[in-house]
């Protein structure tokens, strides 16, 4: 691979200061900037800043990778930073103990979403829509999703806080819907109680993951209005306490990571001669998880994000579709690559693994190791035809 003067660059600054692990499997804007974490390299400063002075990024919470050069990242706001800056700041809130999503003293709602290329740089800020999360009375925005069949890729945004989930044109110029009502959490047709996520079915249909107070799973039609529900509050099959996250795979199968009780798995029902009610029904609960936080489904395998919260142990945890767990990578919690949680994650086309932290505020990029076991790394997200 040939180098440019910046690259050799940053090759002397690394050996110099140390780093271990290095590896020379990215491309040449990327080169010589990676540490081994597990069977990735992780891209050390990948996300730049783009902030004004006296800010840094708010609690990542979602991530979403369109391509690998545009990936979509919603932040809780920014985070208003002290003055003077203490001398070990890194660029980022939670290197100088500013924990993003509990201190909400310090947080300004501005520049909710943006994108950024393979590179780290941002390519689009949408603070058009800023307003929409102003004032919010909590930690704001929680998922951004689009749809693998929607041939205009709109870009569906969940608010926690204003219960509330938006439907953007992909250029994020229009918002297109609005369900919910900002600040009013009902259990109805027409509104929300904390959403947390969203998926999409090959019909056009869509479901909503509602939520942390409703506690049910709504399913939009093919024209984005309510055809049904099911769900409720209970300890029972089915049943659930907290539904956090959304994922879809192979043979109907329907997950939902629900953060006190473990990962509920339904399958849907296909038979047309049947009325189906309802439409997804229970078949297990998979259990033993501390904080189940987001999924993701490939064609062999579920993986969890998840974090015990006392001990701050964040890790990914991948299962067979029996729930037999195949493998746990524990994310480091000391270094540069260093998590609290990874409340969000995706991988792009490339094989590129994005995991965004709510806690220390700023997402990472992890690019797959050649040499490591590909049974350990994340492939594409699994679409059903």
């Amino acid at each position: 691979m040939k180098h440019n003067l910046n690259s050799l660059l940053t090759l002397l600054i690394l050996t110099v200061i140390g780093f271990q692990g290095c590896t020379d499997t990215t491309t040449e804007e990327e080169a010589m900037t990676t540490i081994d974490v597990g069977a990735y390299g992780a891209l050390q400063g990948w996300l730049k800043p783009f902030q004004e002075e006296g800010f840094a990024w708010g609690g990542n919470s979602g991530v979403y990778a369109e391509s690998a050069d545009r990936i979509f990242i919603l932040q809780r706001g920014e985070t208003r930073l002290p003055t003077p800056m203490p001398e070990e700041f890194e660029g980022w809130a939670g290197s100088i103990g500013i924990n993003a999503l509990f201190a909400a003293d310090l947080r300004t709602w501005q520049n909710v979403i943006f994108t950024v290329d393979r590179n780290g740089e941002v390519t689009d800020v949408w603070d058009q829509w800023d307003h929409l999360f102003a004032d919010l009375d909590g930690p704001g925005p929680h998922r951004i999703r689009i749809s693998p069949y929607d041939p205009d890729r709109h870009v569906w945004v969940v608010d926690e806080t204003g219960h509330r989930i938006f439907v953007f044109s992909n250029d994020g110029k229009k918002l297109v819907r609005t369900y919910g009502e900002r600040d009013v959490s009902a259990n109805d047709q027409t509104h929300l109680g904390k959403p947390q996520d969203v998926a999409f079915l090959p019909d056009g249909r869509t479901l909503i993951g509602d939520g942390l107070e409703n506690k049910r799973v709504i399913i939009l039609d093919e024209n984005g209005d309510y055809q049904s529900e099911f769900g409720e509050a209970g300890t029972g099959l089915g049943q659930f306490a907290e539904v956090h996250g959304l994922a879809l795979g192979p043979n109907g199968l329907l997950f939902v990571a629900d953060r006190q009780r473990g990962v509920h798995v339904f399958r849907q029902s296909h038979d047309p001669t049947r009325d189906y009610h309802p439409e997804f029904e229970p078949v297990t609960l998979w259990e033993g998880f501390a904080l189940a936080l987001d999924l993701h489904v490939t064609e062999e395998a579920l993986w969890v994000s998840e974090v015990n919260p006392g001990e701050r142990l964040p890790r990914l945890i991948k299962l067979d579709f029996e729930g037999n767990r195949l493998y746990e990578w524990s994310l480091p919690t000391e270094g540069p690559s260093r998590f609290i949680e990874s409340h969000s994650f995706a991988v792009d086309s490339e094989g590129n693994l994005y995991l965004s932290d709510n806690q220390n505020a700023r997402t990472h990029k992890f690019i797959p190791r050649e040499d490591a076991d590909p049974n350990l790394q994340l492939e594409p997200t699994y679409v059903p035809q």
